[in-house]
């Protein structure tokens, strides 16, 4: 896969930060965390998690694992493994109990909320996340990133620091397509958008 492309930025100007839409290998991106949408038993087998693993070296899974069980709606994070100095750390946020289960809206907006209150814990300024809950999870891209956005809204409703730059990086240009068509209809009602070039 090709380094990440960035397809469209937003301003949500009154909270300082950027949204932006993006296509490619998450692993590639620059940016001081990515998320990893991971099991509660930190097992990083398929999908984006063993993407993860592979480029950034088992000794990622293996810290991770010495925190687990990690329960829906918590995260942790790890170095980066091979991934630094360009990602310094890996966000791991549960969005199912077990490997390969099925997930919800529901379980992901919990997920991202996590990640994202761990990025504002940690003051980091940009945090990278993949469609979470698709793929293994069964959910459509464009589910995922409605409730991810969903999410957002949520966390911005809390004051805190979050990253100035979030970004969503989507896997094929079919999922982007999705990712877009969510984010043309979702609401953030704590965030004033300011729409940029699309690129």
């Amino acid at each position: 896969m090709s380094e990440v492309r960035i397809l469209e930025e937003v301003a949500c100007k009154d909270k300082g930060l950027d949204i932006v839409l993006a296509v490619g290998d998450i692993t590639r991106v620059a940016c001081d965390a990515i998320v990893n949408p991971a099991n509660s038993l930190m097992i990083m087998g398929g999908g984006v998690a063993g993407a993860i693993r592979r480029a950034a070296g088992r000794s990622v899974e293996e810290e991770a694992r010495k925190r687990a069980p990690v329960p829906v709606g918590k995260a942790i994070v790890t170095g980066s493994g091979r991934l630094a100095p360009r990602i310094q750390y890996i966000i791991h946020a549960p969005t199912m109990e077990r490997p390969a289960m099925r997930t919800t809206e529901n379980k992901v907006k919990e997920a991202v909320k996590a990640a994202l209150r761990e990025a504002a814990r940690m003051s980091l300024k940009c945090i990278a996340f993949p469609a979470m809950g698709a793929g293994v999870g069964g959910l459509s891209a464009e589910k995922s990133m409605k409730a991810m956005l969903e999410a957002l809204d949520s966390v911005l409703a809390e004051g805190l620091e979050l990253p100035k730059r979030i970004v969503f990086v989507a896997y094929t240009e079919g999922d982007l397509k999705q990712f877009r068509r969510a984010f043309s209809r979702t609401k953030l009602r704590n965030c004033s958008i300011e729409k940029g070039e699309a690129r």
